[in-house]
């Protein structure tokens, strides 16, 4: 009903492509009065990128025609729209293409499209709107550069197909890059369209899987100022020196205009393929903000003749204005509203970073191949010209070919191809030129460890720095703290706090502290786990050098006592005091001081067992002896009775014999105890938790508690026995000194006990050893302390008639 739309470019052949692209990136509406038909739409601003997607899809075309192997006696015609940028002119360049620009009369048609195929659109929204159309026609649609997940549905898209990857891949390698410059607090910006909300939809869920946190994720579209000052408002404040922008180059542009406007520079922009080669980015300001931004890129059209043809022979041939053409009416309303292209002849700054064109090349030859398997054509008979759009959708499935710079041309399941991008970093060349420098690749076809490959060291930083910039919400924690969840905030705010004693982190950013085996500790640091240090009585230290000093100081004593009575055996007192026992008691005391250094030293199984056996034995000996003296005592008193003959009874055979049965019954309780549960070393990790105590245990309490009773019994006989005889008639009673000997030998192993129990450590050895040194020093001293001083400071007194005058006075 209205004006027919005619193509910018076209020309006629037996088959048709229609190609969709934004030569302009500005529309300007007409008013709607509703009092007279709305005039046309108005574009402006020339984009010189989709200007040269037009271009390299002539080149393509006439480079078919002019192959004899492919398509022969086929011509390949084309109408290209522009679309301006605008989903509103797309639906008008959609239309054209299906109906063409022919009037109908009456009600016959033909049912057939006026193109077999469409190339386009650039972006996905204006993409989605050509693929819905289409769809039900069966007319396929391949895309340059549409790269939205969505349109990755057969279900909704059957005659799709993209000479590029889906953003599904570009997302997650967007989420990787960040992650392998550990910039885990970024800023997110996308375009509120098709294309941005689905691309920002699967980095923020695959940023997630790889721990980065996202600050902000703002959006706009190119229509709405308001949002983007709220943008760009938003980015001032944050805290995030990375912003991942996932933008049409239309948007991206808005952006750097704002940006620019406010002075905000120094973030690290991270870009998609959309705009991180637009050359229409590049001005004189926006380096100050876009210096040093870092992303995905397609790979360069290395086509051969190409360059040329954009240049020289497209002018020349395919764009008629030169010279104006007054015949054609059409033509010269097309020169005069394309002015603006003409000022574009001879430019070629641009053709050396033309990277989209392959696309578009592949996509045209796709074409061509799809046609020339459907049209059976050979090199003598030529090609059939009957076929159906469902015939060129089913054939461009199949399509595999290579195209003339080797690249391989093929289409999965989802009608895309393998995802392959160039990482490159806006630089400043030589000249002072903004150039977009490769810095590394990513090729989802590889094997999942040789997708990424980045070289860091070309990488040149915002502001001209070498050094990579830092985007955290909380500094790394060093090994031997973790992380505390701020709360409210993302998982990547977190305060470190160190690890509990006992506790590491060997690795930074640990989300918490592992606790160390039983026999290790942490060290300061917190980060390794040690040995725990080993600890036991030792004869090196101060306090086994002590006990020691005092060990052999006994024993030395023990022996000038012995050494005293030999030389003296002679004298009266030392044969009044039973020499036989005495001797032997002073025997056993050597024993009983020397059994203290089995205390000492590192525990082993022969030296726990030898130690408590050691020492029962030796005490019971040295309180047998002294029974067997005390009972000596009361005999000789009940000898010297009028009618008693009691020392028949206990002569020295059965002083001996009561010796050897008292001591025999404790040896038999320290095999019992062996035999049964000895004891044995033990690692008491208990009492300390940094160091092992390195102690004998028991094995059996009873065994041990049986062992000390009985020495706890020999000594209470022996008391009462010698408090009883302590009274009577002797000038050298030596029940008295027994009597008090036993009462220090009681206390000190009364007071062991408690001591001995609540002692930790190698303190519990060091309270044994002293319990065992303080009753052999109180029996030495109370029995033979007061007969070495007769002996040697008063040996005047060592008479029998001095022993014996108490009961000569009475």
């Amino acid at each position: 009903m209205g004006s027919p739309e005619f193509p910018m470019l076209s020309k006629e052949g037996d088959v048709m492509i229609g190609g969709a692209f934004s030569i302009h990136s500005k529309i300007t509406s007409p008013s709607l009065v509703f009092t007279e038909k709305p005039k046309r739409l108005r574009c402006s601003s020339v984009n010189l990128r989709e200007f040269r997607f037009a271009q390299t899809m002539i080149f393509a075309i006439e480079e078919i025609n002019k192959n004899s192997s492919l398509l022969r006696n086929v011509s390949i015609g084309y109408r290209i729209y522009d679309n301006c940028g605008s989903t509103l002119s797309s639906m008008r360049a959609v239309m054209a293409l299906i109906n063409g620009d022919e009037w109908m009369l009456g009600k016959s048609c033909s049912g057939q499209s006026a193109v077999h195929a469409i190339i386009g659109e650039s972006e996905s929204s204006s993409t989605i709107v050509l693929s819905q159309t289409t769809g039900p026609f069966k007319i396929p649609v391949i895309s340059h550069s549409a790269t939205c997940e969505c349109l990755s549905s057969r279900t909704e898209y059957p005659s799709f197909f993209r000479t590029i990857a889906s953003d599904f891949y570009q997302s997650r390698a967007l989420a990787q890059l960040v992650k392998h410059f550990g910039w885990t607090w970024v800023g997110a910006v996308n375009s509120d369209s098709d294309y941005g909300n689905n691309g920002m939809a699967i980095f923020l869920a695959a940023a997630q899987e790889e721990g980065v946190c996202v600050e902000y994720r703002e959006k706009f579209h190119r229509a709405e100022p308001e949002k983007l000052l709220k943008v760009v408002d938003v980015i001032r404040k944050s805290t995030a020196r990375v912003i991942v922008g996932f933008l049409a180059h239309v948007e991206m542009n808005n952006l750097l205009e704002q940006l620019s406007l406010d002075n905000i520079t120094g973030r690290q922009f991270i870009g998609v393929e959309a705009w991180i080669t637009a050359d229409s980015l590049v001005t004189p300001t926006s380096f100050a903000v876009l210096g040093g931004s870092l992303g995905f890129a397609v790979q360069k059209a290395n086509i051969s003749g190409m360059e040329d043809f954009l240049v020289k022979g497209f002018w020349e041939t395919e764009f008629q204005c030169k010279e104006a053409n007054q015949d054609s009416m059409i033509n010269t309303t097309f020169c005069k509203e394309n002015q603006d292209l003409m000022e574009l002849i001879d430019y070629d700054d641009d053709v050396a970073e033309l990277r989209y064109s392959s696309n578009i090349y592949k996509a045209v030859y796709a074409v061509a191949y799809s046609l020339h398997n459907i049209l059976k054509c050979s090199n003598i008979q030529g090609c059939d010209k009957k076929f159906s759009g469902l015939q060129v959708v089913e054939s461009l499935k199949q399509v595999n070919f290579t195209i003339k710079n080797e690249d391989r041309v093929w289409f999965d399941s989802t009608g895309a191809t393998a995802a392959r991008y160039e990482v490159v970093n806006w630089q400043h060349g030589p000249d002072g030129s903004v150039q977009f420098i490769p810095v590394g690749y990513y090729d989802a076809s590889l094997p999942l460890g040789q997708r990424f490959v980045l070289k860091t060291e070309d990488i040149v930083w915002p502001g001209g720095s070498k050094e990579l910039p830092v985007s955290v919400c909380s500094v790394s924690c060093r090994p031997g703290t973790h992380k505390v969840l701020q709360k409210g905030k993302p998982v990547c705010c977190y305060d470190c706090m160190p690890c509990a004693e006992g506790e590491i982190s060997n690795t930074t950013d640990s989300n918490d502290c592992k606790k160390c085996p039983g026999e290790y500790w942490s060290n300061q640091n917190r980060d390794a786990c040690i040995l725990k240090n080993v600890e036991f009585l030792s004869f090196t230290e101060f306090m086994g050098k002590i006990i020691v000093f005092f060990t052999f100081f006994g024993v030395l004593l023990t022996l000038i006592v012995a050494a005293l009575f030999l030389i003296k055996k002679d004298t009266p007192l030392v044969k009044a005091n039973n020499s036989e026992l005495s001797f032997l008691l002073l025997i056993s005391l050597t024993l009983c001081f020397l059994c203290s250094l089995t205390f000492i030293g590192q525990p082993s199984e022969w030296s726990c067992m030898l130690r408590h056996t050691a020492f029962g034995i030796t005490f019971v000996l040295c309180i047998s002896c002294i029974l067997g003296k005390t009972i000596v005592v009361l005999m000789a008193f009940k000898a010297t009775l009028p009618g008693t003959n009691v020392m028949k009874w206990f002569g020295p055979v059965q002083q001996r014999l009561s010796v050897l049965a008292f001591t025999l019954i404790q040896v038999l309780i320290c095999i019992l105890w062996l035999t049964i549960n000895p004891p044995f070393p033990y690692k008491n990790m208990n009492h300390y938790k940094e160091k092992i105590i390195l102690e004998c245990a028991l094995g059996s309490p009873v065994g041990f508690w049986a062992v000390l009773g009985y020495i706890g019994l020999l000594a209470m006989l022996c008391f009462a026995l010698a408090f009883l005889a302590r009274k009577l008639p002797d000038n050298f009673n030596e029940a008295k000194f027994i009597t008090f000997s036993m009462l220090i030998f009681c206390a000190v192993w009364l007071t062991f006990i408690p001591a001995y129990v609540s002692s930790p450590g190698k303190f519990t050895v060091a309270v044994e050893i002293f319990a065992i040194l303080a009753s052999s020093y109180g029996l030495l001293f109370c029995i033979f302390a007061p007969k070495c001083y007769i002996i040697v400071i008063k040996p005047e007194l060592n008479t029998k008639k001095h022993l014996m005058g108490k009961i000569q006075s009475k």
